[in-house]
Formats: C-alpha cells, structure tokens, sequence
C-alpha cells in the first residue's frame, strides 16, 4: 500500500500543497474543476494504483474555496465533517428538494448527496491542525453569486462553512474504492455576491501552502 493521495482542481492549488508537503509518501495531483471531472479522474488514479497493486490508503480533497460570512473568516482553513451535494436535487414550489428526497432506490444515489469525512483522517487532521474550523463543506456545480441564492443555501446548509467546486466528486470515488476520505479548503472569498475586490488569493494560497504540512 501506498501513501496519502491528495486532489486539487488546479495546479495552483497542487503547487501550493507540494510547497508545504515533503514527503513521498504523498502523491499531489490536480484534476480538473467540477465534481464530475475531478470524481472521474480520481476514480481513474485510484483504479490505476490498484491495478498496480500500489493502492492509496487515503484520499483528501485539498483547495481553496468560499467560506459563509459569520461562520469561517476568509484567510482561515476549513476541514469538512462531511461533503455535501449541495445542488443536486430538483427545484419546487416549495423550495429546492434534495436527491434523497426525490423517490429514488438508494443503489442509484451512490450513498446519497453526503459523504461523511472519516472519523480518524478527520480526527488526525483536526490535531494537526487545532485552529482550523470544522463543518460542511458543499459542493457545488455553478458558485453562489447573489444574495438571494447565499441566504437559500446557507438556509438549508446551517453547519455548512464552505463551498468549493470538487469535495463531492473526489468523495464518492474514495467510497466506491473503500477509502478513508476528508476535505480541506482556505477561504479565498466570503460566498455571496461577486465581489473580485474581495477575494484573497494570495492569503488563501499562502494559508493552503501552511495547512498543507498537516498531510505529511
């Protein structure tokens, strides 16, 4: 077995890991924006070390994201309790209805829209990282630009702390392979309307390289 596969969307974000990362036993890999891509890829990487008979013992998704205003601190990092689809479902006149929610068998949902983070993976980054704020992190397909669609989300998403593009996707490929998996993101914008003024890459990349040192 080997050691610790860990995901980002961009290769940005792998080079910020990968300068807070010594360690060969860790594997960066950046695979591509969106749940879909980076859940392809991921079940791709991990199917090719098991082919290999050099499987990964556990999977992170690690990037930067929005985090809620009142809840995270932009600049902070965030590690998911459980990663959450927060988009999939199906609007209503009542509101917006999840996956789950919709009728279908539950071999179809691929666990459902939530992915628990695993209990000691999340336990031994949690002690590496003793400042970091704990809770869910979303993932969504299109980023939350409006006041309206911010107050919505944050509604339905009380212990959401984050929102990012990828956790999901990269989750239920560490499930279907039987892999331990978390999440972990900087805060490079408050989620709400789009501000450019706002965002904070530079901090959120410098935070990134920082937590990035837990995963050694």
């Amino acid at each position: 077995m080997t050691g610790l596969l860990v995901l980002t969307a961009v290769p940005a974000e792998a080079e910020a890991v990968c300068a807070g990362v010594a360690d060969s036993t860790v594997t960066v890999r950046a695979v591509g924006v969106g749940p879909a891509v980076a859940g392809a890829a991921t079940a791709r990487l991990l199917a090719l070390a098991e082919a290999a008979d050099r499987p990964y013992r556990a999977v992170v998704s690690v990037g930067i994201g929005g985090g809620f205003v009142g809840r995270v601190a932009v600049g902070a990092t965030v590690l998911g309790s459980r990663s959450v689809a927060a988009d999939l479902g199906a609007e209503s006149p009542e509101g917006f209805l999840p996956i789950d929610e919709l009728g279908m068998p539950p071999e179809l949902l691929g666990g459902g829209p939530v992915v628990e983070a695993d209990e000691e993976l999340l336990a031994a980054l949690r002690a590496a990282l003793p400042h970091a704020t704990v809770g869910e992190i979303l993932t969504v397909s299109t980023v939350t630009g409006t006041a309206a669609s911010t107050a919505a989300l944050a509604d339905r998403h009380p212990a959401a702390v984050a929102e990012a593009m990828e956790g999901y996707g990269v989750a239920v490929a560490a499930a279907q392979a039987g892999l331990p998996f978390a999440e972990l993101r900087t805060i490079s914008n408050p989620v709400g309307p789009r501000d450019r003024g706002a965002w904070r890459m530079r901090e959120a990349f410098s935070a990134l390289t920082e937590a990035a040192r837990a995963l050694r």
